[in-house]
């Protein structure tokens, strides 16, 4: 079985010529045929080059590996009970599924409460991002929950101000920040501001703790989708020559006079801006998480990707000895942004497999007698049954979710359902649930009672994310019910059971016809 789809995917805008009859390992048509145009991956590349590397059009996709890896989250199964209840009175008229909480805190305090037990995670200078903040930040502070402001957004930032190679304002970041305190509602959630090596030498977590009251910051190794610094793609040339002023690595050089006059004739119409690698190092991580509690920091975070298994262990230690308040794991491949195509299909451990070892690390340190940091999970999860496997696969380690793709598309059809009432132009589909905010969104009126005038300051993109957040909390309080788990504090490894002998060995969750055997004896011979 082949896992990878090659040479033509929607995220590159291409296809084969004979779609029913392709080379499985190369990916090409079975006969290419001279005088074809080349709408396959080889043929674009042959007139657009590297533009090809990445998914497209850019600036209104986010994009996912469509690899399909050997083991995913379908291949385990949530092992229900008709016996007792854990956290609630083993009564069935209060034993209920509205009475699961899922309320849970994280940081080394729990002073980070979460409604419910999601992080959103970095979310940076991409247009997709920034086109949909608004609906994000009001989204996330009125469910409650962790939103991380993502790389690169004070030096992409037209109107910053630079000092001495210091950022001291950036307004795009004062926004998406104030955005997020100004529908704060009694501490719950947080905003967490990440940095890659370039807005660590711009000193923007600095300026976000002294200037903007930020508590949470994260460092950064990487995400699920890449192995490389963020990229994006520029249209504006000024824009370019100042980003390569700032120190990113703009391509091609945009200060070029042979490169000026194609970008001027149209021979390409976007520059490219690339962050740099980080290089970590015990020594200098140590130092950079005291200089952020020296500068303010109430609470360090760090996120890394998926790196080989010695990196992943390198986090764990780091994060341990730091006394770190949060570490995301985040699993091959899907990103919010511009992440090269190929890369994101084959590079890096996926989600199973690195939630697996991260698992396994953390109960070495634990046996150890070492501190074990709160843990978020991210790596393509979308519906509550993959929120329940996922903790339930690292408890008692996993505290949350990292989500992103889900969270931005739920905003984005909320701002598109928005933007159609205001057009009176609501789709068939949508009519038939009504023809206002207050009628077509199913918590609008619940948010209308709640917020009084003030509802209609809400966006329908967060409205869209306040929705979809409450379906998973539902739909989540169903599945620890039928578990007889009424907090999340009692989930466990043996709420699931692998379906596959190959899922077993990489998790080291039991088969599913071997789970339960002791107890299954005793009930057998009792």
């Amino acid at each position: 079985m082949a896992y990878t789809k090659l040479n033509r995917s929607a995220a590159t805008l291409t296809k084969n010529r004979t779609e029913g009859s392709i080379s499985p390992f190369s990916g090409m048509c079975v006969t290419c045929v001279d005088g074809c145009i080349g709408m396959c991956e080889i043929g674009k590349s042959a007139y657009r080059g590297h533009e090809v590397l990445y998914p497209q059009p850019f600036g209104i996709v986010t994009a996912a590996s469509e690899k399909d890896y050997p083991v995913d989250l379908s291949h385990f199964s949530i092992m229900g009970t008709a016996v007792g209840a854990q956290g609630v009175e083993a009564d069935s008229d209060k034993a209920t599924f509205p009475k699961v909480t899922i309320e849970t805190a994280v940081g080394h305090d729990k002073g980070i409460k979460l409604k419910v037990p999601f992080v959103l995670a970095g979310m940076g200078s991409t247009n997709v991002a920034k086109q949909n903040w608004e609906g994000l930040a009001i989204g996330t502070a009125i469910s409650g929950v962790i939103l991380t402001i993502g790389e690169n957004v004070c030096a992409m930032d037209d109107e910053s101000e630079i000092k001495n190679g210091r950022i001291i304002r950036s307004p795009d970041m004062e926004t998406r920040v104030k955005l997020f305190q100004d529908w704060q509602e009694d501490r719950y959630g947080t905003v967490a501001v990440q940095a890659n090596v370039e807005d660590t030498r711009l000193g923007v977590q600095e300026y976000v703790i002294e200037k903007l009251g930020v508590e949470a910051v994260e460092l950064k190794w990487g995400q699920g989708a890449k192995d490389i610094g963020g990229e994006v793609k520029i249209k504006n040339l000024k824009k370019a020559q100042g980003l390569k002023k700032k120190g990113y690595i703009v391509l091609p050089d945009p200060e070029d006079p042979s490169v000026i006059e194609a970008f001027e004739k149209g021979s390409f119409k976007e520059f490219e801006r690339h962050s740099r690698l980080g290089m970590v190092e015990e020594e200098s991580f140590m130092q950079r998480v005291e200089e952020l509690r020296n500068a303010g920091a109430k609470y360090v975070f760090l996120k890394t990707g998926a790196y080989r298994p010695a990196d992943l262990a390198r986090a764990v230690k780091y994060a341990s000895k730091a006394k770190l308040d949060l570490l995301t794991v985040d699993g091959a491949g899907g990103g919010t942004g511009m992440s090269p195509w190929r890369m994101m299909n084959e590079w890096g451990v996926p989600s199973v497999e690195i939630w697996s070892l991260l698992y396994n690390y953390l109960r070495q340190i634990d046996e150890q007698g070492e501190f074990i940091p709160d843990v978020v999970a991210a790596g393509g999860i979308t519906f509550e049954d993959q929120i329940y496997k996922a903790l339930a696969l690292g408890a008692p380690y996993f505290k949350a979710v990292g989500m992103a793709r889900g969270p931005m598309a739920a905003t984005m059809v909320g701002k598109t359902i928005g933007k159609r009432i205001t057009e009176d132009q609501i789709p068939v589909y949508i009519e038939r649930f009504g023809n206002k905010a207050e009628e077509i969104f199913v918590t609008a009126p619940e948010l209308k009672e709640k917020y009084k005038d003030r509802f209609k300051e809400i966006p329908t993109g967060a409205i869209g994310l306040f929705t979809y957040f409450e379906r998973l909390s539902q739909g989540l309080r169903q599945l620890m019910a039928g578990n007889r788990k009424f907090t999340l504090d009692f989930i466990s490894r043996d709420d699931i059971a692998a379906l596959t002998k190959d899922a077993a060995n990489i998790s080291g969750i039991p088969y599913v016809t071997e789970i339960d055997k002791e107890e299954v004896d005793k009930i057998l011979k009792s």
